[in-house]
Order: C-alpha cells, then structure tokens, then sequence
C-alpha cells in the first residue's frame, strides 16, 4: 500500500472546491482499497472537532498572520510528512505549494505534484516568484481545466501538465427522478457564495430584463455567507429581486448543507449563472447531476465545463440570456432536451469515478507503476 501526503493551508472541513475535492479522492481512495493507496490531509485545526472522516487527518494550529502561519506550516509539515514517510505528496492550495518549497530539500527523494484550480493569471507576481521554483521540482502539475492548462504550457516553461476536471460531493452521486420537479411555475435557481466573482448585483440586472421581456418565473436563491457585511448584501439582493417579481415569486435559503443543495437543485427547471470569473464552475455541475438547463456566462473555465456554446451569454449582451430562457420556457420539448444533456455532461465529465479513474493514472505515472 503505498501512501499519499495531501498538503493544505485551510481545515479540510471548511467550504471551498479544493477542500470538497480533496475529500472526493481520499474517500474514493478508501472505498477503493485494491488501488493500492493511503490517504492521509495534512490541514489546519478543523473547524468543528467532531468531524469524523474515513481517512486519517493530521492537523496544526492556526495563527493570527500570515507570515506566522507560513513558519507554523514549515514546522508542521516537516514535522508530520517525517512521521508518515508518504511515498507521495500531493499539494492542493498555493500557499502549501510555497511553504513546501522551504523544506522540499528534505525529502529529495519523495515526488510531488501540485494541483492549480483557479486560473495561470490569477496569482500575484510575489506568489509565482515563490512558486515557480517549487513547481520547475515537481513531477507533475494538475489543472482543472484544459483552459489553463493551455495557459501554463504557453505563458511558463513548467511541464508535465495533465487536467483532471473537478468532481463534486458524493451525495450528488445518485440521482432519484421521483424527486426531480415536473410542472407548476418555471423556477429559475441562483446559488453561491457572496463574493465579487459571482457577480450577485447583475441578477436583478438580469432578473429584470427576463420580466421586462413578458416572461413569468419564480427565483430560488441560495446564498451563502462567511464574511462581515455579507447578510447586508443579501437582503439588499433579496429585496431588489422581490421588488420585480413579487415576494410571493422568490424563495430564499442560505447556507445550506451540501444534502440541502442536493435537494434543492432537484427543485429547479434552470440554473443561471451570472459569474465574472469562475476557475471551474462547480455549482453548475452540482446543477448539472440534478438535470437541471444550465445557462451561464461565457468566462473563466465555465465554457469548457458547460460545452454547449448555446448555452453560454455575455453580459455586454443579456438579451442573447433572456431568448435562451424564452427558448426553454416555451418548448417543454427544448427544456427536457436540454436537462438530459447536461446530466449525460456530468455523467460522462465529472463523476467521482472518473476522479478517481484519473488520479491514479497520475499517480501511477508518477511513481512508474
């Protein structure tokens, strides 16, 4: 049984893509033990202390900076990567990458690989002074997308690159059509987090123009909120939403488990995407196993994860939105078409199977298997 390190700067039980991904693996990684590896996380101190996985977690304490967390890193990870004498490592955030870089001389011997998901140009010219070294020593780097992986090849001289799509909670795995929505009003859901790249004070841009265009719908909006202020910006979006189609049109939810959001794209004959920039697009995949129509703006690695170019809009040109979500409300015919193919998409694309499937390739290339 071989062994792999997974190194991360934030608790694995925190929200976020690299953490639902990371726990995608290891537990497809335990459920699988004839693959032949041992996961073990090396994270901060979990959020709650009674989260429970099937896979072994070592944790480190967190501090109040920055730069005093890079010198606990260095410690911790030394310190745990020499009691677990992994026969690989596998980083999944940026700043592991560059505290890695303080003590790769130390473990000369063990390969590692580093899994980028967000985009080539969104790292600060400070962080990839740092990481580039790191990454020129690693014997492979993931992409999330073949978008960036393009962008790796053509703007830096790092190689080998290899793209494994993202994945999405185990508890999309199962798709039961008794609870899929089948008649009453078109409902159109908006889900995420509250941040700059969603984008939210487009929706009632976009909201707007839909009911300007003659078209009757109801709004399921889910939220989620971490920081200050963010309960602020989602009455002021609830209320802006309310006041076009009516109290009794929106339904609103926030912070939802990952069970709940499997529920509640069920409920959904459409899910719209109004992002300014998105690295991969996991929301719409989440969407995409509930088969649910996906619409969604032309940026990032969105195009890539969507595939059908119909189904893309850009916010220079809301119309082109609002004929698509005329096109899917007037022809039921349209609707299921459209719903079917984006569960093949998900089906085909980004099952924890697949995941898997392409982790161990990289893995076995890696430690000549």
């Amino acid at each position: 049984m071989k062994k792999v390190v997974y190194l991360m700067e934030y608790p694995i039980d925190l929200p976020g893509g690299a953490q639902l991904s990371t726990i995608s693996i290891c537990n497809a990684l335990v459920n699988n033990p004839d693959c032949g590896y041992e996961p073990v996380v090396i994270c901060p101190e979990l959020l709650d202390k009674n989260s429970k996985y099937d896979f072994k977690v070592r944790t480190y304490p967190m501090g109040e900076s920055r730069v005093k967390n890079l010198f606990i890193r260095i410690r911790a990870f030394l310190r745990i990567i020499r009691e677990e004498q992994p026969d690989l490592i596998h980083i999944e955030m940026s700043e592991s990458l560059i505290t890695y870089g303080f003590i790769r001389h130390f473990f000369p011997r063990i390969p590692y690989l580093y899994t980028d998901r967000g985009m080539y140009f969104g790292y600060r010219t400070r962080s990839k002074l740092f990481m580039m070294p790191v990454l020129k020593g690693a014997s492979m780097m993931v992409t999330t997308t073949e978008k960036n992986r393009r962008l790796w090849e053509d703007n830096s001289s790092i190689r080998p690159l290899s793209v494994i799509y993202n994945t999405i909670s185990p508890v999309f795995s199962e798709y039961d059509e008794s609870r899929k929505k089948r008649d009453g009003l078109f409902t159109i859901g908006f889900a995420g987090r509250i941040c700059i790249e969603k984008d939210w004070p487009f929706v009632p841009v976009l909201v707007k123009a839909l009911h300007d265009a003659g078209l009757r719908f109801r709004v399921h909006l889910v939220l989620s909120l971490f920081e200050k202020g963010d309960d602020v910006q989602a009455a002021e979006l609830r209320r802006k939403i309310a006041d076009i189609i009516g109290d009794e049109n929106l339904v609103y939810e926030e912070d939802l488990s990952q069970e709940e959001m499997s529920r509640y794209y069920y409920g959904l004959d459409l899910f719209l995407m109004t992002s300014q920039f998105e690295s991969f697009g996991k929301a719409a995949v989440e969407a995409m196993s509930r088969k649910c129509a996906v619409l969604s703006t032309a940026v990032g690695g969105l195009p890539e994860v969507i595939g059908d170019p119909a189904c893309l809009y850009t916010k220079e040109h809301p119309e082109v939105a609002v004929a698509a979500v005329k096109r899917l409300m007037d022809d039921t015919g349209e609707l299921k078409k459209s719903q079917e193919y984006f569960y093949r998409r998900y089906r085909d694309n980004f099952t924890e199977e697949a995941y898997l499937d392409k982790h161990l390739r990289v893995y076995r290339e890696i430690l000549g298997e």
